[in-house]
């Protein structure tokens, strides 16, 4: 084997520890068993963490995308070796039991992806997300291990067609709603389900899966451009390829995740997902994201920012336009330029690509005239962010309220209270909800749940019959970001730590007023410590050797980003 070059940084500055040397001799003949060459043990080793799996068409195409992503590595003299973890899909989970493991697979994502690079001492990374909690999982790992890395998304999917018009997951959770109201028959129900996801990629509006590629792309933390491209087109396949390469040359710069993923960086991923009406779990995500790097991201971040940053993009739910249409208009790079020319971007971020925000956004082109999905700062959809922090007697440490597309954001209204979420469903599919309710759904945070569940199926129901904007719903679990209506969730503390909510009986009169800032009901504070003196945290129905179970013991407050400690 041939010696590094004297005076010249070592490329392979982890590896070496595993391949050089005499006494390495046993690691290497493992090594070559799977490919490796003399030349090979000099060279950076890359890993490739793939999300790849058949549970989900978020993910079913990743492993030819890591095959790309494996020949820029190749291309640029570096030795790729792709591995696995795990994914759930919010989609198929959504609405049982399963949805308990949604937010908990996060963190064995970021869990496996540490284990797997630091035990084979990889020198790069190149990791391909493609659902709601790959994305954050992945950017907590890379937080973690500060080794040179790039993202890469997996891309958006297509929409559907049925009837002449587009549809999504989002559709057929809302087609449901409709049938239960008699709106529909099962032929029309039928007929949206089989249309609805017409091949590879994350679901289609500005939900969950999109407003975090869009967060990292703004975080500088993947190429160019890479967050709107649709998973099935040459652009995402070159978009790999260039992934592969662009990690070498962040070896070669010794340019590392935080390096990149500064306060001010964090701080052009909030103010993107705002402008583009991105989804609640946003909040929870960067936030825990942060957490890894213990940089102090809070609430009150996002609420300060809020206040300055204009709600720009017309995409669903709350709009008319999938991530497909924003990417024909200009793509993400169109809007991040719109953004650094307002003054809303700190351009001196570092990126992947070894150059500055500003830098990069200098090569963008800008929008197209005439298109309408993106709006400009002399004509917002609203002139402050759509994702509004909440407080109150309700939620001491904070709530997050969506409010995009929405014509109505103060509500007062008696208590109908669920201990969980297929309590709620019950309700609404027998049409025990009615115009002017608040909806409490509770015992569903992530200790209680334990999991915090996304609630899509109970919001999409509502607003299936009609009621979307006629009743609130709050709860201490969380919402998919296909959601819309007058929702409030991650309401903290929740039910299962003894949080005000736990205290709330049918008939309590509950105010949600998004312009101020507030959450409350109508108790004093002598009431509602009465009503909890003989409370007792509910038990939760797992072994207490389960993941759940652990889960839950280790878990933290949505306010802190829900990770585990």
């Amino acid at each position: 084997m041939s010696e590094q070059q004297p005076g010249k940084r070592s490329l392979n500055f982890r590896s070496k520890e595993m391949t050089a040397g005499p006494q390495r001799a046993p690691n290497r003949s493992m090594m070559r068993a799977i490919g490796f060459n003399d030349e090979d043990f000099n060279k950076p080793i890359i890993g490739v963490a793939s999300t790849w799996a058949e549970t989900s068409p978020c993910n079913i195409h990743i492993n030819r995308l890591a095959e790309r992503v494996r020949e820029g590595v190749r291309m640029e003299g570096g030795v790729p070796q792709i591995f696995n973890t795990v994914t759930v899909s919010d989609g198929i989970a959504m609405g049982h039991e399963g949805m308990k493991y949604s937010l908990p697979s996060r963190e064995v994502i970021a869990d496996s992806i540490e284990v797997s690079a630091n035990a084979h001492r990889h020198d790069g990374l190149v990791a391909i997300g493609g659902c709601d909690k790959n994305m954050p999982g992945i950017l907590m790992a890379l937080a973690r291990l500060n080794i040179p890395a790039v993202f890469v998304y997996g891309g958006t999917i297509m929409p559907g067609t049925c009837a002449g018009r587009d549809v999504d997951i989002v559709s057929v959770f809302e087609a449901v709603g409709q049938y239960s109201a008699g709106k529909i028959g099962l032929d029309d129900l039928r007929a949206v389900e089989v249309s609805a996801i017409p091949g590879a990629g994350a679901c289609g509006g500005m939900y969950t899966a999109n407003t975090m590629a869009s967060a990292i792309e703004a975080m500088g933390m993947s190429l160019p451009g890479g967050a709107s491209m649709p998973a099935v087109t040459s652009r995402k396949s070159e978009d790999c390829f260039e992934a592969g390469r662009a990690v070498v040359r962040l070896i070669e710069k010794n340019i590392k995740p935080r390096d990149i993923m500064t306060k001010e960086a964090f701080e052009n991923a909030i103010t993107f997902g705002l402008a583009l009406g991105g989804s609640t779990n946003l909040i929870l995500h960067l936030l825990a994201t942060a957490r890894q790097m213990d940089l102090p991201l809070t609430l009150d971040d996002f609420d300060r920012i809020g206040r300055k940053v204009p709600h720009l993009a017309d995409l669903k739910p709350g709009g008319r336009y999938a991530m497909t249409d924003l990417d024909r208009a200009g793509g993400t790079q169109a809007v991040l330029k719109l953004l650094l020319e307002g003054g809303l971007l700190h351009g001196e971020c570092m990126t992947v690509t070894g150059r500055t925000l500003a830098e990069n956004l200098a090569e963008a082109p800008g929008f197209p005239a005439n298109q309408t999905v993106v709006h400009g700062f002399d004509d917002p959809l609203y002139p402050t962010g759509p994702l509004v922090i909440l407080r109150g007697n309700l939620a001491p440490e904070g709530a997050v309220c969506k409010i995009a597309g929405l014509k109505k954001i103060v509500h007062t209204g008696p208590a109908k209270v669920f201990d969980g979420e297929e309590a709620t469903f019950d309700a609404i599919m027998k049409n025990e909800i009615v115009a002017g309710d608040v909806v409490v759904i509770r015992y569903e945070g992530p200790k209680g749940g334990p999991g915090m569940r996304e609630m899509l199926a109970v919001t999409a129901a509502l607003v299936g019959q009609g009621l979307g904007e006629e009743v609130a719903l709050i709860t201490d679990g969380r919402f998919s970001g296909g959601t819309h209506g007058l929702v409030v969730g991650h309401v903290a503390p929740e039910a299962q730590v003894r949080g005000p909510i736990a205290a709330l009986r049918n008939g309590d009169i509950i105010t949600l007023d998004a312009p101020n800032n507030t959450l409350k009901v109508d108790l004093t504070p002598d009431e509602m410590e009465a009503r909890l003196a003989d409370w007792k945290a509910p038990g939760l129905p797992y072994h207490p050797t389960s993941m759940l179970s652990k889960y839950a013991k280790l878990v933290s407050s949505a306010a802190e980003g829900a990770i585990t400690i």
